[in-house]
């Protein structure tokens, strides 16, 4: 892999998860082209600098030569899978109660490696709850606000979330652009 290669998979990070990398969100979700990233090499080096901060890389392997690759905060992670009503909902999908934050990103993954779509990934990525059951509910539709997710709860609250993730995106990307390593700005 190369320098300039790796530069381009911090920059698809940054751009792609900057909310999580900067510690607003539990997780973030980018989808990369195995043709053009050494997707395995870059989490490697991604996961030897980040794993001490509590960053965490799952790279998921889907076809027609791309992979899903789920970036995660442990502590905002572990934090979100307490809540009971997240668990509650979870299990309604298969998600053991019972089970460990690596169990449950383990049966996601499975999900994902399947043919269909699992709509509940919504609460590894911190969207709200009642939005992930309305978008289940609604099969996508009648939303109230369409942004980074659907919205079928408290729309304000939503767009405030939006705003927040911009601008982790525009602080990331721009420190990237100047020159900086991403662990030197997400450290």
């Amino acid at each position: 892999m190369s320098v300039s290669e790796n530069r381009r998979f911090e920059m698809a990070l940054a751009y792609h998860a900057a909310p999580t990398l900067m510690g607003e969100k539990c997780g973030s979700l980018l989808s990369l082209s195995e043709e053009e990233f050494d997707i395995r090499g870059n989490a490697e080096l991604f996961l030897g600098e980040m794993s001490g901060l509590g960053l965490r890389m799952r790279v998921i392997p889907k076809k027609c030569g791309r992979s899903l690759v789920y970036v995660y905060s442990v502590s905002l992670l572990e934090e979100r899978l307490r809540c009971r009503a997240v668990r509650s909902f979870l299990g309604k999908y298969g998600y053991s109660g019972a089970a460990d934050t690596e169990q449950l990103l383990d049966r996601l993954c499975g999900r994902l490696e399947a043919d269909s779509f699992p709509h509940e990934i919504g609460i590894f990525l911190d969207y709200p709850l009642e939005d992930v059951e309305g978008f289940i509910r609604n099969c996508g539709k009648d939303c109230k606000f369409c942004g980074l997710w659907k919205v079928y709860g408290d729309v304000e609250r939503a767009k405030q979330m939006f705003e927040r993730y911009r601008c982790c995106r525009a602080e990331l990307c721009g420190q990237l652009e100047s020159g900086k390593k991403l662990i030197a700005c997400v450290a």
